[in-house]
């Protein structure tokens, strides 16, 4: 018996479909490491450095992403290294965008604390006005915002109700995965939500593949990008997993929501907490291997959950890229958008920073600007048509940061759901082993 098959055991002998959902799609955060997780047991404090926000203002990034610190973006054999990307002679946006520090407003006050993104945009998702940015055009990876971008491409290409055979590679990508399984029958509509809900690396392969496979899938999305003006973003791989000239800004990933913001599904997906994933067959070539049941799936997104207004949004990982993140919220009728790239999650996570910046936004005055998102794509050659809404809750409610028992359930789920599963593991295999 696999020990894949004894956790799913376990968790269905608990009955606790939250455990199953924070297994299966547990915020990004919460996997990495932070360097300032306090000792235990009285052992001696390592001191780390004092935070301090990245400075930007010499335009370090004005051509291309940092340097690489692993081998993730060595081309193929046989093939070319991608040259970096032209850079406009008049920034996309408006002059100011081509400003390389923090950029504001004139009276504006001081920005909020603790931001740890290297680049960070504040824009409004309706009227496209950008009200407050540090290096908006600076190029950086986009990890799994590039998803975004996916998402645009598949929502006005393939049939939603479509079943798709889930296969071996879907199964076998890299990274993050939502669990589909060789055999399973999934729609492209519930591909779709293990795709923006969970970033599953394994839901953007069998899209992909639907699309023509990773190369032309990765084509689409960029001719997308060309087509909305976002000229700092090229795409290397359908999920945003690190490749040879990945590249975006903090203004192209504004730029990118906003027009998935016009695609109703988009906008509803971003907001939906939780759904239904379904499972898939025993494998014939391991044996003794049983159905695998389905299971419900979350999002990750933690703003959805603890910011009044949250609309939703995506999140991003990988070691070159860091923290990335966009999202949008609504409040008083405003609607904004909020980009983060090359963030960390000291001193606060990259949900929380991106609150602050909201927070900043929404107490700007009615007519700050800085810049301007293109008008390009749907927007432009339909101008009449309104960006997406996202529904309202069952309740037909928003979250509020005051919900502190939906709040606290999810905390100890994150907690205790994982000990309480290995501990089950532990007495299965031993009660297997006795078997044997």
């Amino acid at each position: 018996m696999k020990i894949r098959e004894l956790g799913v055991r376990a968790a269905s002998t608990l009955g606790a479909a939250a455990i199953a959902a924070t297994l299966v799609c547990a915020p990004a955060a919460t996997a990495v490491p932070s360097s300032d997780t306090p000792p235990g047991n009285g052992a001696s404090t390592t001191t780390t450095p004092p935070f301090t926000t990245p400075n930007t203002d010499s335009c370090p990034q004005k051509t291309q992403p940092p340097a690489p610190i692993d081998t993730s973006e060595v081309p193929a054999p046989g093939e070319p290294t991608p040259s970096a990307l032209p850079v406009p002679d008049a920034p996309i946006g408006g002059d100011r965008m081509s400003e390389c520090g923090v950029v504001l407003p004139k009276g504006a006050p001081l920005l909020p604390a603790d931001i740890s993104a290297t680049a960070w945009m504040v824009s409004d998702l309706d009227t496209g006005r950008v009200l407050a940015a540090k290096d908006p055009h600076g190029r950086y990876r986009p990890a799994s915002t590039i998803k975004v971008a996916l998402a645009i491409v598949a929502l006005r290409t393939l049939d939603l109700d479509k079943v798709v055979t889930g296969t071996q590679a879907d199964a076998d990508v890299d990274g993050t995965r939502v669990g589909i399984g060789p055999g399973g029958q999934y729609t492209n509509r519930q591909l779709m939500q293990a795709l923006i809900m969970c970033s599953g690396n394994d839901a953007a392969h069998a899209i992909a593949t639907q699309l023509g496979g990773d190369k032309a899938t990765v084509a689409k999305m960029n001719d997308v990008a060309k087509s909305l003006r976002a000229l700092d973003t090229r795409a290397a791989t359908p999920s945003g997993l690190d490749g040879p000239g990945m590249s975006t800004s903090a203004y192209d990933l504004s730029v990118l929501f906003r027009e998935a913001m016009s695609i109703p599904l988009f906008a509803e997906l971003i907001h939906t907490e939780q759904a239904d994933f379904p499972g898939y067959p025993a494998d014939p070539k391991i044996p003794d291997d049983k159905d695998h049941p389905g299971f419900p799936i979350a999002n990750d997104n933690q703003l959805l959950y603890n910011y009044a207004g949250a609309i939703g949004g995506k999140t991003g990982f990988t070691d070159d890229a860091r923290q990335t993140f966009v999202a949008a919220a609504e409040r008083d009728g405003h609607r904004l958008v909020v980009t983060l790239l090359k963030a960390d999650v000291r001193p606060i996570r990259p949900w929380e920073q991106a609150a602050r910046l909201l927070d900043y936004g929404f107490a700007l005055d009615a007519d700050a600007r800085i810049g301007k998102l293109p008008e390009s794509g749907s927007a432009a050659v339909h101008p009449s048509v309104p960006l997406a809404t996202p529904p309202p809750r069952a309740d037909g409610t928003q979250a509020q940061p005051e919900q502190q028992p939906h709040h606290a359930a999810r905390v100890a789920t994150l907690i205790g759901g994982p000990i309480v599963v290995m501990v089950l593991l532990l007495w299965a295999r031993r009660s297997y082993r006795r078997r044997r």
